[in-house]
Formats: C-alpha cells, structure tokens, sequence
C-alpha cells in the first residue's frame, strides 16, 4: 500500500516536468523565419523539438518522395545559407536540433523519422508533427494532395503520428531578415505566425490531457490570414475558427499557346467554409484563422478506431470558436501583446502544457522545478515508511 502511494506520488509530480518531442518541417525551408520563430515558441514553452525541413522551397511537391542521389549539393540553398558543395544532410553550425536534407517534403519527414531521431537524437517516434508556417494557402481538400506542406502530415499520420500544418498569407522571408520591431512598430509578420500556431498547438495539446494529440488518423489544417504587421495593426490577432474543407477543385491547369505548355493555375473555387457562418459578420472574414480537422485511413471501411468520434468538436480546445460562439478572441488571447521589441520574449501557453505520451522527454525549460519536487518526494517517502 505505501510502495503505490510512493509511486502514484512520484509519478503525478514527474508529469509536470515532462514535455513532447516534436518534429517541426516546412516546405518553404528549413532556413525560413517562421519555422525558426516556431521553433524558438515550442521550445521556450518546454517541449523538445527538432526541425528538418529542405535546404530549397520544395512547394508543390505533393506526396512525391525524392530523395538526392548525391551526397553533396550541386548549387547553393535558398538564401545562400548552404552553399554547393556541402553536405546534402546537414545541420545548422549553431543549433543541432535544426536540419536541412536536400529533398522533398515527404523525404524530409522520412528522413527524420527514421534516421535523424533514431540515429542522431537517441529518441523514438516524436509525439507530434507540425509542417510549418508555409507561405500560400490550403484551400480544398483536392490541394491536399498537390501540397508539399499537406504531404509532410499525410506521411506522419500514416506513421501513426498526429500531426498539424500551417498556413499564412505572409510570404517566405529567410530568419536572418527577421525584425523585432516593424516600421509599424509592432512584431514581425513572421513571430506573430509562430506565435499563434504555438498557441494553437499548445492548446491541442492541453486538450488531449496527457493522451495522444490528436485520435489515431486524424490530422488539422490551419489557414492563417496576412498579418499586417509590417504597416498595420489591422490584422495582427486574429481568430481561430472551425471550418470545413470544400469539395471544390482549388487547381487547375491551362494551355499556353505560346509556350505549347500547360500551366497549373490556382482558382478561387477552393476555400473553405465556415463552420458556423454566422461568425463571419462579427470580424472581417480576411482576418480568421481557418481551422480543418481531417481523417486520413486508406482502411476506414475496416478500421474503426480513427472515426469514433461522435463530434469532431470533442477534440477541439476553446481557443477555436465554434457553432456561432460569440464574441471571437484573438488567437494570441484577448489582451495579448504585439508591440515591436519583443519577439525575444518566450512564449505564454493559453494553457499549462499537460502530461505527455510515453516518448516524452523531460523539458529542460522546467528543470528548476525539481528542486521543489524532490523536497515534496522526500516528506512523501518519510510519510510512507510511517
């Protein structure tokens, strides 16, 4: 009786301290400002991430996997942060959790999964996947399947992993052009996207209470609007709303007769649709953030497991709004900050980070709070052998 006390007491405290592994990809590179300002958010909450994304923008790449057949780059990356010449797998000379592989995005999550987190990192699965921000916009679920970025989770979520990508209106810019303070004197575009898939990702997290993120083939996409930081505060905080996928074609292509080429061309035909449309006459529909939870099992008339939810709103947290929920908060929190200056400030979760799964890791951002757990540990064991 007192060995289970002991241990039941000792387990609830180490849950504290623990944190999720997490595997950060992006389409648009691993040298992007919004990947980096999300890695810099995930791991100042606590959770041990890695991120391995493409050395180039590998937009538009789909499910095709292609790996390089040459262990060493024959022009430089985006940017010029590698250059040709060096290694086709290689790390960031001043963080080893930050990757680049010279692949597609489906290679790069392969990549990870089964060599960098086994191999280099000595840890199992991650808890969670998020592809992004990406530049552009998941609009339909017929884009799905020609998205890099939506690639990235369709082959984490076939691996048994939860995963999650981003989206916003903002284009690409490398990290080292990012801006504490804008001309606007407010935050860059490119923290407040990280800022708000944080919160979000958090926010699921919260939600799932220690079990997985998100239910066995289940996936979510979120389409963040333009962040208009760099001039305005006009859209710097927006909602977070449920929506659903159109059935819509968002693609089609077009003859050049010029050219005797045919051209992918993107239509409008492809957004998606409010949950609840009484929302989108209570803030300017340019600024929500659109939020699509997906399942993805190629054996649903079999498995079972992946759809036994009643309603998907089960697994959504109170950060998103639905069934016309009034009045919508912000994303970053109702009276959340956006002033310049800033963007080194760690992040506040919209809500204390749960227990995690059984390959978490302890978070060393809450190494400090050992100090006092040891201590209560210590009266328990003396309350124990009473």
């Amino acid at each position: 009786m007192h060995t289970v006390t002991f241990v039941a007491a000792a387990a609830a405290l180490l849950s504290h301290v623990e944190a999720l592994n997490i595997l950060i990809t992006n389409a648009d590179g691993f040298g992007t400002a919004s990947v980096r300002e999300l890695y810099r958010q995930m791991t100042s909450i606590g959770h041990n991430c890695y991120v391995v994304a493409s050395v180039a923008a590998q937009t538009g790449a789909g499910l095709h996997a292609e790996f390089t057949t040459n262990p060493r780059l024959d022009a430089d990356g985006d940017w010029g942060l590698v250059k040709a010449g060096a290694p086709s797998l290689g790390t960031d000379p001043t963080d080893n959790h930050i990757w680049y592989y010279n692949g597609t995005a489906t290679a790069q999550v392969l990549v990870a999964l089964d060599y960098i987190y086994p191999t280099i990192g000595r840890l199992e699965a991650p808890d969670l996947v998020i592809s992004g921000p990406n530049s552009g916009s998941n609009s339909g679920t017929f884009l799905e399947t020609l998205s890099g970025a939506m690639a990235a989770t369709y082959v984490a979520i076939e691996r048994g992993i939860p995963a999650m990508a981003f989206w916003t209106g903002n284009e690409a810019t490398v990290y080292s052009s990012l801006n504490t303070s804008t001309k606007a004197g407010l935050q860059d575009p490119a923290t407040i996207n990280a800022r708000l898939a944080s919160n979000l990702v958090q926010a699921f997290i919260s939600k799932a209470n220690g079990d997985r993120v998100l239910p066995e083939g289940y996936g979510v996409t979120v389409d963040l609007p333009y962040i208009t930081s760099e001039t305005s505060d006009e859209c710097t905080n927006p909602p977070f709303v449920l929506t659903r996928a159109t059935q819509d074609v968002g693609v089609k292509v077009a003859y050049n007769h010029k050219s005797g080429v045919f051209n992918r061309m993107h239509t409008d035909a492809g957004y998606k649709q409010f949950e609840a449309t009484d929302m989108v006459s209570t803030v300017a529909p340019k600024c929500l953030s659109a939020v699509t939870v997906f399942s993805l099992d190629y054996d649903a008339s079999h498995r079972r497991q992946c759809f036994n939810l009643a309603d998907v709103t089960a697994i959504i947290p109170v950060l998103v709004h639905s069934n016309g929920t009034t009045p919508l908060t912000g994303g970053l929190g109702a009276n959340a900050s956006i002033a310049g200056n800033s963007s080194s400030q760690p992040p506040t979760p919209v809500e204390a980070p749960p227990p995690s799964g059984q390959t978490a890791v302890t978070s060393i951002a809450t190494l400090a709070q050992w100090s006092v757990n040891l201590l209560v540990l210590g009266l328990v064991v003396g309350m124990t052998l009473l």
